[in-house]
């Protein structure tokens, strides 16, 4: 996969994870999405579509945005996560500070940006 197909699927899975956000929470997010892809050596795209690992991509009938000017945004802020270091020391998984998953307590906690919370193994 390309670098643009990569773009496209990091744009949409901070579109529909953080597009609320601010940019640093955006790139946040992008950075968890780019180290799982370097940890485990898959594209983006497997990444973002593997099965229950972002939860717009089972929650959600429409995938494509509706917000012209977010989309935006997000391409922005992955364009940038993806030609600067990571800045979330590994972090490879988040979760909303609303919800309370099973496997936050296996996990490392990293620090909090905005409304989300990251963790590393």
């Amino acid at each position: 996969m390309g670098f643009i197909e990569g773009l496209l699927w990091l744009t949409l899975n901070i579109y529909h994870e953080a597009r609320g956000e601010s940019r640093i929470g955006q790139q946040a997010v992008a950075h968890v999405t780019l180290n799982r892809a370097a940890k485990q050596n898959r594209s983006l795209e497997e990444i973002v579509r593997a099965p229950y690992q972002f939860s717009w991509t089972f929650q959600k009938s429409v995938y494509y945005p509706t917000e012209t000017r977010a989309f935006m945004r997000c391409m922005r802020s992955a364009l940038i996560a993806m030609t600067t270091d990571d800045f979330t020391d590994g972090a490879t998984f988040y979760h909303s500070q609303d919800v309370e998953p099973e496997w936050k307590n296996e996990k490392i906690y990293v620090t909090q940006y905005g409304k989300h919370i990251f963790y590393r193994e």
